[in-house]
């Protein structure tokens, strides 16, 4: 094997483990977006939810729960909520309709 068949080699190889690298950080990058995301949806969240137990909740705090409850299962669905120990999952099974099971 001469010379340049090394060097092409190595060449070769240092852009895989670029890309590799590279990959890994798009990876942990999306986590952090995810979890930065996530946070701030479960802030508000509990914010509303604090408003309407303790009865300073607005007209609108009821829907604004459930539109955040919905947001946080389809992020965690699409990406997870951030933490690498909870891959992303399918959405929790939804609550029967009312008047139903009683």
């Amino acid at each position: 094997m001469g010379l340049m068949d090394r060097v092409r080699e190595q060449a070769a190889q240092l852009a895989q483990k670029t890309q590799e690298a590279a990959q890994e950080g798009r990876v942990m990058l999306d986590q952090a977006q995810a979890r930065r995301r996530a946070d701030a949806m479960f802030r508000d969240l509990g914010a509303a939810v604090y408003a309407e137990r303790t009865g300073r909740a607005g007209p609108d705090d009821a829907d604004k729960i459930e539109r955040l409850i919905k947001a946080l299962s389809r992020q965690e669905a699409e990406q997870g909520l951030g933490d690498s120990n909870s891959p992303p999952s399918s959405p929790p099974p939804s609550p029967p309709p009312a008047g139903e099971g009683k």
